[in-house]
């Protein structure tokens, strides 16, 4: 795969066509919304799906911390699907988030869907992380400074190409913030034109859309109705 750099706050970031973000000079590896065990919290309230989830999501994760090799791991918010998540886990799938915790510093962002810190699992459970001149946080403020690396919208962005249009998860970045695509298997997305993700890039930005092996950079103006 061939990731894509970007430049916040005076770092240079490297953005995975998996969905991740890598900042090389803290050795960090970001990755937000896995929404982990969302298949059995619908099973829950009667909604089948394929109960795949968390290990189609894992397998991708540990791909990339092989791949990357950080020292640091942060999964900013939404890792879980809702506050129990956690303990539905499948004894290997929490056997294998244990291990990441042991390998590295692992770091649970809290977001919505999981305000409180996942039992059992290692690692360590925190509102915000600031390294450097970054701040990662689960959802972006506003009046943020230039550095914020946030996910909570899941961005998408749909794309005119031949023979009729594409939808794909994206990365939103312009001088101030970096929006992360959701990582889950299962994760849905928001159009980057809807009002929630638009008002955060007033100015406009650019896009990365996730590909197989690249991303495909466009500017927020091209999509935006």
């Amino acid at each position: 795969m061939t990731a894509a750099p970007v430049h916040l706050a005076g770092e240079r970031l490297m953005l995975d066509p998996a969905g991740a973000a890598y900042w090389p000079a803290g050795g960090l590896l970001a990755v937000s919304d896995l929404h982990l065990e969302k298949g059995s919290s619908f099973a829950r309230h009667g909604v089948l799906l394929p109960p795949w989830d968390t290990k189609a999501t894992l397998d991708r994760l540990v791909l990339l911390i092989r791949h990357w090799s950080p020292q640091v791991v942060v999964a900013l918010g939404d890792s879980f699907h809702d506050a129990a998540g956690h303990g539905r886990l499948p004894p290997v799938e929490a056997a294998r988030l244990r291990s990441v915790a042991s390998a590295l510093r692992l770091v649970w962002v809290r977001g919505n869907h999981d305000p409180g810190p996942p039992d059992g699992l290692g690692g360590e459970s925190m509102e915000i992380l600031r390294a450097g001149p970054l701040t990662f946080r689960h959802q972006a403020v506003r009046s943020a400074a230039p550095g914020e690396i946030c996910g909570h919208h899941h961005p998408k962005a749909t794309i005119s190409a031949r023979g009729g249009q594409v939808s794909r998860p994206c990365f939103v970045a312009d001088a101030c913030r970096l929006m992360l695509p959701a990582f889950g298997a299962y994760a849905g997305g928001l159009d980057v034109s809807d009002p929630a993700i638009a008002a955060l890039f007033p100015r406009g930005g650019g896009m990365f859309l996730l590909g197989r092996h690249r991303l495909f950079s466009f500017t927020l103006a091209s999509v935006r109705r």
